[in-house]
């Protein structure tokens, strides 16, 4: 038989962190830097509503939008921390994950020949969804701004294709959360040029700051604007895949298409956790941000001292720093750093195509960081001394 496959595949690479992490798992005693997910279980009481519910046999199929009690915890939490109010039944959708909202986000929005501005350095999965979707990525370096967008030039490439914008605060890889003033300037740069903002929040309950500005609270930007969250990041639910759309109705009802013949519902014992996750709140997320904070402290001091200018995130658990002065690339830093040292990170590359960094995760075991950031240390000296 000659295989024959769909074209718009050739034009899209497997994700670099994939990649690499698939030479990481053929060696041992390596400590990894470079896994994107909390080293947290799922906490015991969440975990513990979801095994009694599948004891009690609900394991069936939910609504396509998703269970009606978990939308409704949904519009409650948005409101009293983000001063967003979302009708549970016509705003709010639940996906598998916040990369599965999206990827039907983008696909209910896009035609050929529209474009979606990103800003780079940035997630893995949008250029991708993107380009499937039918649109066409238009990125922008973020590396010389602290990775925070400059408006000048984000007014430069919007022009008569461009459909959309997409914004992640605080930001995978780099930590970076974009400040009050920006977020308004992006917003009034949409309302101007009629654009949708998708606003990828997965990280907003993990930011270091005293508050966080959601950019679908600015006035008028609600009816612009496309919210992403979800449990994976802030309660350690990564493997239960579970997230959520907060947006206009319209753009709902038609992700919603896209939703209930793709996917029908996300798994109803992971919605079943999350609700339980909701209730717990601060109680579940403020032990496992205050050991992040702490290790982020450690990690970016360790870092500079070393001769490798790192920005202080102010949220998530990531941080970029640029080895620019070891007169490495990132994949050749990463493969040494790996092979010689036996730690893992994750070339800069993977996240766009600006070369002279490394994303580091701080979610390692506190000695074992240590431990890492010494043979980072002891690595990149070997560079620079020379």
């Amino acid at each position: 038989m000659k295989h024959q496959f769909a074209e718009i595949l050739d034009r899209i690479p497997k994700s670099g962190i994939r990649a690499f992490f698939d030479l990481v798992l053929q060696s041992k005693g390596i400590i990894s830097l470079g896994v994107g997910e909390p080293d947290f279980p799922t906490p015991e009481i969440i975990r513990k509503e979801a095994i009694e519910s599948i004891e009690q046999g609900l394991t069936s199929y939910t609504s396509n939008t998703g269970m009606p009690e978990l939308r409704e915890a949904i519009s409650h939490y948005l409101s009293q921390y983000f001063n967003c109010n979302y009708d549970p039944k016509t705003e709010l959708l639940i996906s598998a994950g916040v990369s599965q909202g999206i990827d039907i986000t983008l696909r209910a929005l896009l035609n050929p020949g529209d474009e979606v501005i990103i800003f780079e350095p940035c997630y893995v999965c949008y250029a991708p969804l993107i380009t499937l979707a039918g649109g066409t990525p238009i990125a922008i370096d973020t590396c010389d701004n602290q990775f925070i967008p400059d408006i000048n030039t984000l007014k430069s490439h919007i022009n008569k294709n461009t459909k959309a914008i997409i914004i992640c605060s605080p930001n995978n890889p780099t930590g970076a959360v974009i400040d009050p003033q920006t977020l308004q300037q992006i917003a009034e740069l949409a309302i101007s040029h009629d654009l949708w903002v998708l606003s990828d929040e997965i990280y907003a309950e993990l930011s270091y700051q005293d508050t966080y500005t959601s950019i679908a609270s600015l006035p008028n930007m609600k009816e612009r604007s496309i919210v992403f969250n979800g449990f994976s990041k802030t309660y350690a639910m990564t493997g239960w895949r579970v997230g959520y759309i907060a947006g206009p109705a319209p753009l709902i009802d038609r992700a919603l298409k896209i939703h209930q013949y793709a996917l029908l519902c996300a798994p109803i014992m992971g919605q079943i956790a999350a609700i339980k996750a909701l209730k717990e709140g601060p109680k579940a997320i403020n032990p496992m941000k205050a050991s992040y904070q702490k290790r982020r402290d450690l990690t970016i001091n360790a870092l500079n001292e070393i001769g490798l200018p790192t920005e202080m995130p102010g949220g998530a658990f990531y941080c970029f720093p640029d080895i620019r002065p070891t007169g490495l690339n990132s994949e050749t830093f990463a493969m040494k750093l790996l092979q010689d040292y036996q730690v893992a990170v994750v070339p800069g590359t993977a996240f766009g195509q600006r070369d002279g960094f490394i994303r580091i995760c701080f979610t390692t075991e506190i000695n074992a960081l240590k431990t890492a950031l010494d043979k980072i240390g002891k690595f990149t000296q070997a560079y620079i001394s020379h």
